[in-house]
């Protein structure tokens, strides 16, 4: 997976509670919330280039299959 790019926004106070409680009602960072709006908006907009890469999946990892052994044979 490519390295992700930071970005530093300024945003209204009321603004940034707003987003993250609707990124906690939807069990997401406010971070994650956020760059899920902006390719929503860029999708719409026609603007999402073709190469994206797929959102992080939410959540734990998935477990490694030597983990998985390990843990049956405990």
């Amino acid at each position: 997976m490519p390295e992700r790019k930071s970005l530093l926004i300024r945003v209204d106070p009321a603004v940034h509670d707003a987003l993250a409680r609707w990124a906690a009602a939807e069990l997401r960072s406010t971070n994650a919330h956020i760059e899920l709006l902006l390719r929503s908006a860029l999708f719409r907009a026609g603007r999402l280039p073709q190469e994206v890469g797929e959102l992080p999946r939410r959540g734990r990892p998935p477990k490694v299959e030597s983990e998985l052994i390990r843990r049956t044979r405990a």
